[in-house]
Order: C-alpha cells, then sequence, then structure tokens
C-alpha cells in the first residue's frame, strides 16, 4: 500500500492517531467484544473511504491509526466509528 494518496495536483499524505476508552475505562474490551469492535471499524472505515492502518485493542482502551483524505474531517471519522459501535454493542 502506498502512503501517499496522489490527485492530479496534491501529494498528500494525513495520517490520525486516535485513542479512546470506555466510560470510566472499565476493561470490557475482551473476547466477543474485542472481536467485534475490529469487525466494526473496519466496516465504518471502508464506508468512510479511509484505511485503517494499524488497530490496537487494550481491555481498557483503543488505538487506530488512520489516513484519510483532506475532504473527510477527524471528528466525523470518531464520531461514526464511536456512535455505531457504541450502538451495535448495547443491544
Amino acid at each position: 500500500m502506498e502512503a501517499y494518496q496522489r490527485s492530479r495536483s496534491k501529494l498528500l499524505l494525513i495520517q490520525y492517531h486516535l485513542v479512546w476508552c470506555p466510560k470510566r475505562r472499565k476493561p470490557v474490551l475482551v473476547g466477543e467484544v474485542k472481536e467485534r469492535i475490529k469487525q466494526i471499524i473496519h466496516q465504518v472505515a471502508d464506508e468512510l473511504g479511509v484505511k485503517a492502518l494499524e488497530l490496537a485493542i487494550n481491555p481498557d482502551h483503543i488505538h487506530l491509526f488512520v489516513s484519510a483524505y483532506p475532504t473527510i474531517p477527524v471528528h466525523k471519522i470518531v464520531k461514526r466509528i464511536k456512535g455505531r459501535s457504541s450502538n451495535i454493542l448495547r443491544r
């Protein structure tokens, strides 16, 4: 995979290191929950057109390293991933 994103007049490398944790930093991201979170994050990344370069899920927090185009604001990426995962996992 090429690190830089190219267009006719631009050469871009926009990457974000995102870290978040569950409420009160409880160690709930284990087992089936961990596997489901991985699926959700990759699914949402594909929908948004961003590349999930690295993903590390610890029992009490998540590290996500993504590459995105400048037209996709970072808050939209975070909101969509956290919202979708929270909604699905609470069911």
